[in-house]
């Protein structure tokens, strides 16, 4: 096979009209020469930190759009699956991944359950990683995120660490905000990357002391422009990143966004393609070909190096994609499950209380960190109730591994007017999340979760939309385009109903993120992410 274009050679920062000769899968000859092809060919696009999950499909099914985007390969996170169905739901997103050429890298979960301040379905501990890491399908050891256990010497994270140096494996970092001495001793204890940075000033430090650093553009957390301005500078120390892309995002782009928004800022291509195409492959030492001779023949055709347009995308010297249009095929794949809570009561939602303020989480639109405010109790009949005069809502966390009571807490900007939303996908355990004007329709929206063993709903006053997502309960069995439209008609309902946040199902899954400041809600209680300990929910 020979592909003809515009060569773009990124490590030697060059571009020339030529052709690839491709045979049995790998590259055998790139050579100059004169045709009249004007669209580039470079290597492919990857993602280097993703939770598959995020995009509630399967391995094989993200694959089917992902290399439509150009996209060829993955640094993916299987952290969300582990967390319900621990070893045995990463062996399934490896054999999932392994059914389509997309490349699919993924890491043993370093924190199953995240913390110990809630109920997660499954514990991958030392012992286990211990056993992943000597698996050839694990190419690192995912994001570190207990980092107050690395700089406390945590005996149990300091033996995962240990386990992924002792088989040469990367690994990968999580450490918001985290700056100083502090993140000496967490890099130190060998720590190589970040895509949690939220400010210019973190990710210039992290950077200056040896991290590499990954730009995150999600559906939620949205860090491209304060991060992009170090790109200059550092950039064969950073990479690209989604960390969580829901479907209908995935459905309109992917990784070739940030390279079309990075030129469009003035940056120099070879550069913003270094992140976007190079030292992923170079840090996580990928099977991925770059574009070289006797690499595999892993690359893209795109109609230009400004838009990022992708006209083809080619991996081990297959098609599987051209103008739109993917060639991978859905596969078969057995749907695996646990979810262990019966339906819950209107009364199982009240708060009997006398206190005058309580704590509210604050939800800061695009970001996982949170605000913690005192705001003033209302209270009818002994009971804390939503305040819709001031957009300060009732939420809940319920245990879907068991039967107990639901935790509440109450929540600020999330503006619905009416009804309430609910999730099984409720990082990091995906326990069951529900924020609504009431006790009777956080009740409705639950026990829709509940029924239907897993989903994301809606249900307001005339009517009542779910998606479905029997695969661990945050993962659906249907291909993108079916899962990404109603996820989009399910995210008009609830801007409908009043919500004014740009992601609210993607917000919504990360008010249970403990690891994440400042105020957060598990399936145990309220919790202080600063302090990193309960917290009361009346203020005393």
């Amino acid at each position: 096979m020979i592909v003809q274009g515009n060569i773009v050679d990124i490590q030697n920062k060059q571009i020339f009209k030529g052709e690839v000769l491709v045979e049995n899968g790998k590259i055998i000859e790139i050579r100059a020469g004169s045709h009249d092809q004007e669209n580039y060919i470079l290597p492919g696009f990857i993602d280097a930190h993703i939770h598959i999950e995020s995009a509630m499909l399967v391995p094989s099914e993200f694959a089917k759009i992902a290399v439509i985007h150009g996209t060829v390969a993955t640094v993916s996170d299987p952290h969300e699956i582990a967390n319900v169905l621990g070893v045995k739901g990463v062996d399934f997103m490896i054999e999932n991944g392994k059914k389509v050429p997309l490349k699919f890298n993924f890491g043993a979960p370093s924190c199953v359950p995240a913390t110990s301040f809630e109920s997660a379905g499954a514990n991958i501990d030392a012992e286990d990683i211990k056993k992943m890491m000597k698996n050839p399908d694990i190419k690192y050891l995912a994001e570190m995120m207990n980092y107050p256990g690395v700089l406390f010497d945590d005996p149990e994270v300091l033996q995962k660490i240990q386990h992924a140096k002792k088989n040469k494996k990367p690994i990968d970092g999580h450490a918001p905000g985290l700056r100083g001495e502090e993140l000496s001793k967490y890099i130190s204890a060998g720590i190589s990357t970040d895509h949690e940075c939220f400010s210019y000033e973190e990710a210039l430090e992290k950077l200056q002391k040896g991290m590499k650093v990954i730009i995150r553009e999600g559906s939620a957390a949205k860090n491209f422009e304060a991060l992009i301005d170090l790109l200059p500078e550092h950039f064969n120390n950073m990479m690209f990143c989604s960390d969580d892309k829901h479907p209908d995002d995935l459905l309109l782009g992917h990784i070739n966004q940030l390279c079309e928004r990075a030129v469009a800022k003035g940056i120099d291509v070879f550069k913003v393609l270094q992140a976007a195409c190079i030292n992923p492959v170079k840090h996580y030492d990928l099977d991925v070909g770059l574009l070289q001779k006797e690499d595999a023949a892993d690359f893209i055709l795109v109609d230009n190096l400004k838009d990022f347009n992708v006209l083809e995308t080619y991996i081990n010297g297959e098609l599987v994609a051209k103008n739109g249009h993917s060639f991978i095929k859905s596969v078969p794949f057995e749907v695996l499950n646990n979810f262990n809570t019966d339906p819950k009561e209107v009364g199982d939602f009240e708060f009997q209380s006398a206190s005058e303020k309580i704590k509210v989480i604050e939800v800061l639109d695009s970001e996982l960190v949170t605000n913690q405010i005192e705001v003033d109790s209302l209270i009818i009949d002994g009971n804390l109730v939503s305040n819709l005069a001031t957009d300060v809502l009732k939420m809940t966390v319920i245990n879907r591994y068991k039967n107990s009571k639901p935790a509440i807490a109450f929540i600020k900007n999330f503006g619905l007017k009416e009804g309430a939303i609910a999730s099984s996908v409720g990082h990091d355990s995906h326990n069951i999340i529900a924020v609504g004007v009431s006790d009777e329709a956080i009740c409705k929206a639950a026990n829709l979760i509940i029924e239907n063993r897993g989903g994301i709903c809606a249900v307001s006053s005339s009517e009542e939309k779910i998606v479905s997502l029997p695969v661990a309960g945050i993962m659906s069995d249907k291909s993108a385009e079916e899962i990404g439209k109603s996820y989009a008609e399910l995210d008009r309902m609830a801007k409908k109903m009043g919500s004014k946040l740009r992601a609210p199902y993607m917000s919504l899954s990360f008010m249970a993120l403990l690891v994440i400041p400042s105020l957060k809600l598990s399936d145990k209680g309220l919790f202080d992410g600063n302090l990193f300990k309960f917290t009361s929910l009346e203020v005393t």
